[in-house]
């Protein structure tokens, strides 16, 4: 059996998703056939086509995944797998309560989705930096800093989930693929800040609404200090993030601002706000169907999230998945943020206001912050569960803020500064000030943070997870990384992760 893999890095033909003419909307794609590669990169439309491809992994929706975050929450203390039973969506709920294996998890979807990307990645980087007819220097060199961001980012991703990948840095034969071997994580990490640094100077220092979702100045940075906090490099983070935040509940260099109104940061008619640093960008005017699977622009986590069954005011009926924990809706009562990360739906049910279906894992509670609402309903001719325009907001300023003041505290930096970071993130939703200590920090990134997709990755860099995950079953020395995906070891030199 070959591995599934030769059909994103061996493929002798391309598929360019070519853009939509949606204003604000830069990534949504459509795509139109096939085309050669060796007879593409003719032109400047032509590479920008192929960045756009590279850009296209980022917010792939159908598989075991969606969007990253509905299988990480369930892996997480903040949510469950839920759904309809206790084998729906399996590779949600396996990682739920850890009983995957190489042949059963949502590995096989990260490892796609983010292999595609760094194929892309290196794919138009070869081509562009062979040169283009007719593109001038200055598009050249951003879209190469561009497909190095993106390649950053994927095996950020890769690193983090599986540890031990291959690392390519440019396209690969199928002769080759075969005998290709994991690099260590010091070698992946050195790769992705060496990107990162050569990408940063020749991205635009900020982008325009109709170019939003593509990597600036900002976004780099942002990333850059993330890669470097997950290595423990505190001095390297702190600088980094200091220079996305500027100075604590003001306006950065690079037009970065706290939202006054928590609440606003995650409506789909606020898209790319001043506290937006990394956008995945989704859209409601696709008109997909079932018949596009699984090529959708909308977001279809927002349909997962949903209460199966539901009728009622405000909500649309979904899914039913990632109900929320009773353990995080205990901490946010009483915070201001609770109304818009909680959906309280047993509430409205036991008012007689509305009437739901309680699926598996169901505490009555549910994601508010992509939740299926009646006003974001598409009024287009597409399917409305397919259709949602929620952009998946990656990393926002709060993020960083929390991040930098962590970085300080761990290095020992200018704690008046680590405050006013923690505390400017309080502020915001009239919160009184605390002491920047580690576990201060901690608490407010799972508060503030609560269901975008970072607590399980927060838990397991800071050697907390096994604690605090031991009831759902993982397992110190192993639960930390996922297993290579079974069908990636057959006929090919890859070792599986240890424990799998």
């Amino acid at each position: 059996m070959k591995s599934k893999y030769l059909k994103y890095v061996a493929a002798v033909a391309l598929g360019l998703p070519v853009l939509s003419a949606c204003e604000k909307e830069f990534l949504e794609v459509d795509p139109k056939g096939v085309v050669l590669e060796s007879n593409y990169y003719n032109n400047p439309d032509e590479a920008f086509a192929g960045i756009v491809a590279a850009y296209d992994p980022l917010g792939w929706e159908a598989g075991g995944t969606y969007h990253n975050i509905g299988a990480i929450n369930a892996a997480s203390d903040d949510a469950y797998a839920g759904g309809g039973g206790s084998a729906d969506m399996n590779t949600w709920q396996v990682w739920n309560n850890y009983s995957l294996d190489p042949a059963l998890g949502p590995q096989g979807e990260f490892w796609n989705r983010n292999f595609t990307g760094v194929s892309r990645a290196n794919t138009i980087l070869e081509k562009v930096q062979a040169g283009v007819p007719g593109l001038d220097e200055t598009t050249q060199a951003r879209f190469i800093a561009e497909a190095k961001f993106l390649r950053a980012y994927y095996y950020f991703d890769l690193v983090r989930l599986f540890k031990n990948v291959p690392l390519f840095t440019a396209p690969v034969s199928t002769q080759e693929i075969y005998n290709v071997t994991q690099a260590s994580p010091e070698e992946v990490y050195a790769q992705i800040e060496k990107d990162l640094t050569e990408a940063i100077p020749n991205l635009p220092v900020t982008v325009p609404l109709t170019e939003g979702g593509r990597a600036s100045q900002g976004t780099g940075r942002a990333l850059l200090g993330k890669v470097y906090l997950y290595q423990q490099k505190w001095s390297e983070a702190a600088t980094q993030l200091a220079e996305v935040n500027g100075t604590p509940g003001g306006k950065s260099k690079y037009g970065y601002e706290l939202l006054d109104n928590f609440g606003d940061i995650f409506r789909p008619d606020n898209k790319f706000n001043s506290e937006s640093i990394l956008e995945i960008v989704h859209t409601s005017v696709a008109n997909s169907g079932w018949g596009n699977w699984p090529g959708f622009e909308g977001n279809v986590a927002v349909t997962m999230f949903g209460p199966r069954g539901y009728s009622g005011d405000t909500y649309m009926a979904g899914w039913g998945f990632n109900p929320l924990t009773q353990d995080l809706v205990d901490n946010l009562k009483g915070d201001p943020r609770y109304k818009y990360t909680v959906a309280n739906i047993d509430s409205l049910a036991q008012a007689g206001a509305a009437s739901y279906e309680k699926g598996y894992h169901n505490t009555g509670y549910f994601v508010e912050k992509y939740a299926p609402k009646v006003e974001w309903k598409t009024t287009g001719g597409g399917e409305p569960l397919l259709n949602w325009p929620n952009d998946y907001i990656e990393i926002r300023l709060a993020d960083t803020y929390l991040m930098e003041a962590e970085a300080i505290v761990q290095g020992g930096g200018d704690a008046s500064r680590a405050a006013a970071l923690l505390n400017a993130v309080r502020a915001r939703v009239g919160l009184a000030p605390v002491a920047a200590t580690l576990e201060n920090i901690y608490k407010e990134r799972r508060l503030e943070l609560a269901t975008e997709g970072h607590r399980w990755y927060d838990l397991v860099r800071t050697g907390r997870a096994a604690t605090v995950l031991a009831s759902k079953g993982f397992k110190a020395g192993k639960h930390e990384i996922l297993p290579i995906p079974q069908a990636e070891l057959n006929n090919t030199k890859l070792v599986q992760n240890p424990g799998y």
